[in-house]
């Protein structure tokens, strides 16, 4: 049985408790024994970490202390994978650099608020994609700093209607990467729990958190 560890908490805007049960659940019909914990303070536990196959950040806008971070990037290095949404992961820590570039992104805005939008498919050959379409959200499209060595899986377009100047911007949704020998996964969709009732938002983060585990 593989092993995961979400770590919930941060704004309550994320509905952290609701989607994180929504994908501890997931991962159980996967046959995962799933912990949850409300604080960070696990992350200290380097030995602990690094028997887990999948660590889930469930966290927005808050502070990571040195020995948490060096303790979940330690893990991550070592082979235990990485994987989430939103701003649960993609805003988790704004003032840790080591944390975004273990990422590969971080959120900066979302012209207009929660809006109508397209995720369009990329990459139709990746595990995480396949078979999947592009599918339409309403909710906050995110527009991110991202790492150009990410494997960029689904995208989505600006219009120039809430913000002139990233008229026709392509930025990435979905992409994994590499950090040391532990897999990445990230997705932007999943502002609220109810966004993943769209069954391929819900569907490529279930695969996403499959993919990461080591």
């Amino acid at each position: 049985m593989k092993k995961a560890l979400m770590f919930v908490g941060g704004w309550e805007g994320h509905e952290p408790k609701d989607t994180s049960a929504r994908f501890a659940e997931l991962l159980r019909q996967a046959d995962y024994e799933v912990a949850l914990y409300d604080n960070m303070d696990v992350l200290t536990d380097v030995d602990m970490l690094r028997g887990l196959d999948l660590i889930v950040p469930v966290w927005t806008m808050s502070k990571i202390e040195k020995e948490q971070i060096q303790g979940l990037t330690a893990a991550i290095e070592s082979g235990v994978g990485l994987a989430g949404w939103h701003g649960t992961m993609g805003d988790s820590f704004r003032d840790s650099t080591e944390y975004q570039f273990m990422v590969g992104g971080q959120w900066v805005a979302h012209p207009g608020n929660i809006i109508d939008y397209t995720v369009q498919i990329t990459n139709h050959d990746h595990e995480i994609t396949a078979g999947l379409n592009d599918f339409a959200m309403h909710s906050e499209q995110y527009y991110m700093h991202t790492d150009p060595a990410n494997n960029v899986l689904a995208t989505t377009t600006f219009t120039g209607d809430h913000a002139a100047w990233i008229d026709g911007v392509v930025m990435p949704v979905t992409w994994t990467k590499q950090y040391g020998a532990g897999r990445v996964f990230y997705s932007s969709v999943g502002h609220v729990n109810s966004d993943f009732d769209v069954y391929e938002a819900q569907e490529m983060v279930r695969r996403g958190l499959l993919w990461a585990s080591k």
